[in-house]
This record gives structure tokens, sequence and C-alpha cells, in this order.
């Protein structure tokens, strides 16, 4: 995928496809298909997410990547302020300076700062709500969608996607990607994308780590019960 990308940056809708075409195959399908240069069907694997909940530090990297980028144009409706500042262990104080661009409220849901019809206007259709963006997409998806922009003079803002053919989304990471090398933009999308994950089930990692207590517990009962049934049932002919 690293070469896919970097394959693809200043490269034209013909010259990109036909660069990928051989990557794509050799990584398997999952993120959809596009037809090459030469009028073939190709597969698009999908890229596996860095999605850790306990790198505090990802999770708190990706929140600002996200209110920096994203929530101008984007809302997460469901996510409040004061639950990033306590699940992600940011000071309130520091959430309410860098991280609250469209209210004063810290008890706010995150709201983008542009009208939807304004949007719709300018792009076709209003940008969705993220709060749930990857459990609808699935993280690897969102994660490949984000790393395979490339571009693309025809489009009405330079650029095309990959995964989304005609994707109506500007590729608003482009000055971060031009920034870092390509290694650190992963990283950076990483983060953005962990963050995401994080505000469609914060209670993903709690919830995986109980189920596994659970398991284990009903796996060790198991045993006597197994015993205590053979025991009630040995002198049944």
């Amino acid at each position: 995928m690293n070469t896919l990308i970097k394959s693809l940056v200043g490269l034209g809708l013909g010259a990109a496809l036909t660069l990928t075409a051989g990557t794509a195959m050799a990584e398997g399908s999952g993120c959809g298909t596009f037809t090459n240069a030469e009028g073939v069907e190709e597969h698009l694997a999908c890229s596996t997410a860095p999605i850790d909940f306990t790198n505090k530090g990802s999770l708190q990297n990706g929140a600002k990547i996200f209110m920096n980028y994203c929530a101008g144009c984007h809302s997460a409706k469901y996510v409040r302020h004061s639950r990033i500042a306590q699940d992600l262990e940011i000071p309130p104080e520091l959430v309410e300076k860098y991280l609250m661009v469209t209210t004063d409220q810290i008890g706010d849901h995150i709201t983008a700062e542009i009208d939807p019809e304004i949007q719709a206007s300018w792009f076709g259709a209003a940008p969705p709500d993220l709060s749930l963006e990857t459990r609808l997409r699935g993280d690897d998806w969102v994660y490949t969608y984000l790393l395979s922009f490339y571009e693309d003079p025809s489009r009405p803002w330079g650029a095309n996607n990959l995964v989304l053919a005609n994707a109506a989304m500007p590729h608003v990471l482009h000055n971060m990607q031009e920034e870092l090398s390509q290694e650190e933009f992963e990283s950076e999308v990483g983060d953005l994308v962990n963050f995401m994950a994080w505000m469609g089930e914060p209670a993903r990692h709690d919830r995986q780590v109980i189920g596994f207590f659970v398991i284990l517990f009903l796996l060790v009962l198991l045993i006597p019960v197994y015993l205590l049934n053979k025991e009630f049932w040995k002198d049944v002919k």
C-alpha cells in the first residue's frame, strides 16, 4: 500500500491506475474494484488500520487531526467534547483551548461549522456525519480510503479516489501528505482512523476485555458442569 499511495502522488487517472494494477491484485480484494487503463477490472485490497484504544497518544493526536481537518465540514453528533476529555485523558482546559473549534461549551456535541445546504451546493451532497462511519464502512476501509486519493484534473476539486471513484470529498489531507514522508503520513492517518473508530464505539476495548474473561469463565465452568452431569447420570442404564 505504501508504494501504491506514493506512486499516485502527482499522477493523472490513467497513469495512476496503470501503475497500481499489479499492486492491487497482489494484495487481494476487500476495498472495492476499479477499471485500469486497459479496461480490466482490478481488486483493491484494504490496508490494515492501526486500531489500538490503549494508545492514548494515538487517540489524542487523532482527535487533533479530526478537529483540524474534518470538523469544519463533518459533524460527529454522537460525540461530546467532554467525553473526549474524559476517555482520552486530555485536561478539559486543553480540549476547550485546542479542540473546540465549533462551540464554546465542552458538553456540546461535535457539529460542523458550515451549513449543510451550502455544503450540498459545493459538493453535490452534504458531507456525512462521521460518528459511526467506521462501523458502517469498517476501520480498514476508512483507512484505505484516506490513503487512496490521487490527483485527477478532471474532477472539480482536482482529486479522485481509488476506493470510492469520483468521490465528492476533496483531498483535505493533501498538504499534510506533501509535508511528511509516506511513513509519517500513514501514521498520522492511522491516528485519525483510530480516533474515528473510538468515536464509533468508545467502549470497544472494554467490551473485548470483558468478553474474553466471560468466555474464560464459561470454559472453566464447563469442567464442573460436565463432571456434575456425569455424576447425575452414572446410574442411569
